[in-house]
């Protein structure tokens, strides 16, 4: 199969399941009032932190694996968890890995955000959710959070305060990637 109709794929599975939730004919699985492995991704909204300022949803990773993370400069299990993100970052983002991490800091915090990511030499991707939109829409009960997203926009692992180098989890990254 060509990449372009994995794509396609891939897209009419989203549009399909996004109808199909619309319509209340599909409801995200949950575990306890959480979205769990085996639902449909829900979007999201947040905001990119350099000027100008873009807002970034799931339709912006359509194809890739994506590994979203929320978190927050105050909580401690969240900066332990970071270094492991950026680990995989390196190693699979040429592969079609998505690593973006998404604040939950206050409002007006952007600066103090950016100077973590400089300060623990992160290059994927930030984003920031003042608001705690995303929050509500993965029913969330606590930060980190972290969902591994097939490219179908399904969520294929769920895990909180992880070590995403750790060998099973790089073996579901790449098996994924080679889906």
């Amino acid at each position: 199969m060509t990449r372009s109709m994995k794509l396609m794929l891939v897209v009419g599975t989203i549009l399909l399941a996004g109808g199909l939730i619309g319509l209340g004919l599909m409801t995200p699985a949950t575990v306890d009032n959480r979205v769990a492995a085996g639902a449909v991704a829900p979007d999201f909204a947040a905001q990119t932190l350099e000027p100008p300022v873009k807002t970034r949803g799931l339709i912006d990773y359509r194809g890739d694996v994506l590994l979203l993370n929320v978190w927050a400069t105050w909580c401690h299990p969240c900066v332990e968890e970071m270094p492991t993100m950026q680990t995989v970052h390196e190693a699979y983002a040429d592969q079609g890995l998505r690593v973006v991490a998404v604040s939950v800091d206050d409002a007006g915090t952007e600066q103090l955000i950016r100077d973590f990511q400089k300060e623990h030499g992160l290059t994927s991707e930030i984003l920031h959710d003042p608001e705690w939109k995303i929050f509500d829409a993965y029913m969330m009960n606590g930060v980190p959070s972290t969902f591994l997203i097939d490219r179908m926009g399904v969520i294929r692992l769920v895990r909180f305060a992880e070590d995403w180098a750790s060998p099973s989890n790089r073996a579901e990254i790449e098996r994924l990637l080679g889906d």
